[in-house]
């Protein structure tokens, strides 16, 4: 460690100073990470007193990295934060002197992920392993709702509170955790390479790479091997980046097509087409494990902020699209809409609906980073209500869409919606026919919104147009 980073830890204050040998009795140790390690204590006094725990000693001697001091200063924050949630373990005290920093928690007894796996010797019903993602789904679209990125979801940061077979997952290790903003992207690789996802070897990620964890995980107990396996690091990062993971050889022909759908669907290379962990629990294959409700999911206050923002014709061609899709897609916005608390009176919501819903699922540090921006710009609803069908198409995500089967059918439903002549064209007629206007100013107005000389529109726009990136047919 140079002179004027030794200094730097002197003089900075991580935490409060105290003495730990006064208030803890340390034991074995449980577990050893980069800069720390894991030890069994007993509190000797206070509210504490002969309470088994857990305790994570950071040497600051090995603090060779400015941003290491601000690691373990945001993981102590992000612990306070999380510690209501049954998925977290419970954060107790945090203190430092001279030589650590030590942070005071819960101890799970019932070993690791990687623990059980070996110990049960890979042998997992698909029932089991639904029961363990869903939870590990659930702690991590809680994270994500807190504006928190885990960055190392892995088997060894999946603890079991007991031995038991019905015992609890929690997740843990938030030292290479951040606070993200919503749309923001990070660019520092970190994790563990076996979990890493493609966006994350590329350097422009967000919230989507844990998603991606969460697939490999799900891989590894249907399957019991690792999707993407090499020798060297850049050979995994070529296979991550590259590669499709082997959904052909065994175990895979005697696994469910759901849970098979689910996996691919986290594995998808293009963060913008992953399901996010709270779509994961709306997916077929986890949608019974009503222990884990699906949660309040960001993506949709960025979604709804974007349609918004967008033209007439979009905002149409969103509702057409969202009366083609699947039942199964239907159910993950139907519990976001409900999430919302609609009016009872005529089933509909407001601005203050949204605001609500974020104050529901608030904590100090989700107030802290992003609610003033989550609910810019939409600033419009509060002078008007959003019905389902509104919301549905405003919430559908059509980058989502276009990773799942069936989605060329859905563009042409939604396509002939519109398109009433049989010629495989919109015109600006049929267009001021759907949304009831006519007039010579809503002909204009049309042909405006079509942005195409000869006042039609073919398939190929019409899908463009949906993403959001018109690229019209000229003439």
């Amino acid at each position: 460690m140079n002179h004027w980073l030794f200094r730097l830890i002197v003089t900075k204050r991580l935490c409060r100073r105290q003495d730990f040998g006064a208030k803890y009795e340390l034991g074995k140790e449980l577990g050893t990470g980069g800069i720390g390690q894991t030890f069994y204590a007993i509190g000797k006094n206070g509210e504490l007193k002969d309470q088994p725990l857990a305790v994570k000693i950071i040497s600051k001697a090995k603090m060779e990295e400015e941003f290491w001091i601000e690691d373990v200063q945001r993981e102590v924050k992000i612990l306070k934060a999380l510690s209501g949630h049954k998925h977290f373990v419970k954060f107790y005290d945090a203190c430092e002197d001279d030589d650590n920093v030590y942070i005071v928690m819960e101890l799970c007894e019932g070993g690791d992920l990687a623990d059980r796996i070996s110990a049960r010797e890979g042998k997992f019903t698909e029932e089991d392993i639904k029961a363990i993602v869903a939870q590990i789904s659930s702690a991590v679209s809680f994270c994500h709702l807190q504006g928190i990125v885990h960055r190392d979801i892995k088997l060894q940061n999946i603890l079991f509170t007991s031995g038991g077979e019905d015992a609890e997952v929690k997740l843990i290790d938030f030292g290479i955790s951040d606070f993200i903003r919503p749309g923001e992207m990070l660019s520092r690789i970190c994790g563990t390479v076996l979990f890493l996802a493609p966006d994350v070897i590329r350097e422009r990620y967000g919230v989507e790479a844990d998603a991606w964890s969460i697939g490999v995980i799900t891989y590894i107990l249907l399957s019991g091997r690792c999707p993407f396996v090499a020798p060297t690091t850049s050979g995994i990062f070529q296979l991550v980046e590259e590669s499709d993971p082997s959904f052909d050889d065994l175990p895979w022909q005697s696994i469910s097509p759901e849970a098979k759908d689910f996996v691919k669907r986290l594995l998808i290379k293009d963060k913008f087409q992953r399901m996010t962990a709270a779509e994961a629990l709306a997916h077929p294959w986890l949608r019974d494990e009503i222990r884990h409700p699906i949660p309040l999911d960001l993506l949709m206050f960025r979604l709804v902020r974007v349609y918004l923002r967008r033209k007439l014709l979009q905002c149409a061609a969103q509702k057409a699209l969202s009366k083609a899709i699947s039942e199964d897609q239907l159910a993950y916005l139907r519990a976001q809409f409900r999430l919302l608390e609609p009016n009872t009176r005529d089933e509909s919501v407001s601005l203050e609906n949204f605001k609500m819903a974020l104050s529901r699922n608030a904590t100090d540090l989700m107030d802290e980073i992003w609610v003033p921006d989550t609910l810019t710009d939409m600033e419009s609803l509060a002078n008007r209500n959003m019905y389902f069908e509104e919301f549905c198409a405003a919430a559908i995500h059509i980058l989502r869409l276009e990773g799942v089967e069936g989605w060329e059918q859905n563009v042409s439903t939604a396509f002939e919606h519109f398109e009433r002549d049989g010629n495989r064209v919109i015109s600006d007629q049929e267009f001021c026919h759907e949304l009831n206007i006519s007039g010579p100013e809503a002909l204009s107005f049309a042909q405006d919104c079509i942005r195409n000389s000869d006042g039609k529109l073919n398939l190929i726009g019409f899908t463009q147009l949906l993403r959001g990136r018109p690229k019209l047919p000229k003439k």
